[in-house]
């Protein structure tokens, strides 16, 4: 599997839309096989998602996120897990070992589920 983290530094960028590069990493099994760095531009979800199509992503983790890029970035059948903080490298371990986002690296208010089921606004068709 690969994942995609919007990266700020070495934290997750807080916000999507301000966000100019994705850590790329390979897990298999429990383990990270792999990590990359590439910049991309967040006002271009096409691009955005040509590219992970290409590196055979499938999921996307970020920080806060506006509801059309949100929504743009589902409809192309990525899986989007937002509202994410904290250290990338530590997000990307925990996320590793344990195939989910752990609750402590919820943002304060977000009431989505990291295991992997939609939280209630991906299931009304909106990310808030």
């Amino acid at each position: 599997m690969k994942i995609a983290i919007t990266a700020w530094g070495n934290r997750i960028s807080p916000v999507f839309d301000a966000a100019g590069t994705l850590l790329v990493a390979e897990i298999e099994g429990h383990t990270i096989k792999g990590k990359s760095y590439h910049a991309f531009t967040p006002d271009d979800i096409d691009q955005l998602a040509r590219f992970m199509k290409q590196e055979q992503i499938n999921t996307l983790i970020c920080g806060a996120i506006s509801a059309t890029p949100a929504e743009q970035i589902v409809a192309h059948h990525i899986h989007l897990i937002p509202f994410v903080s904290g250290n990338v490298l530590t997000v990307l371990d925990s996320f590793a070992a344990k195939n989910t986002i752990d609750q402590a690296f919820m943002m304060p208010g977000c009431r989505c589920r990291f295991d992997g089921s939609p939280c209630k606004a991906e299931q009304a068709g909106k990310i808030l």
